[in-house]
């Protein structure tokens, strides 16, 4: 058997925290900022974690399970 590879795609997206839970970037911050409020703005620049119903996929994803 071949081995199992992660998604690159995912790989490059999330990370795993210490306690299990997975990172994530908040999207809608790349272009056109100009008509987004400062707050707005400052709110997707930090990064969140994932919810928990997408969490089986993500770790599948990233073959954590």
């Amino acid at each position: 058997m071949p081995k199992m590879k992660t998604k690159s795609s995912a790989k490059k997206r999330f990370k795993v925290t210490g306690t299990g839970k997975i990172k994530r970037k908040h999207a809608f911050k790349n272009h056109i900022l100009t008509k987004k409020s400062k707050k707005r703005k400052l709110k997707l620049t930090h990064s969140g974690l994932v919810h928990e119903s997408d969490m089986n996929s993500i770790k599948e994803q990233l073959r954590l399970k």
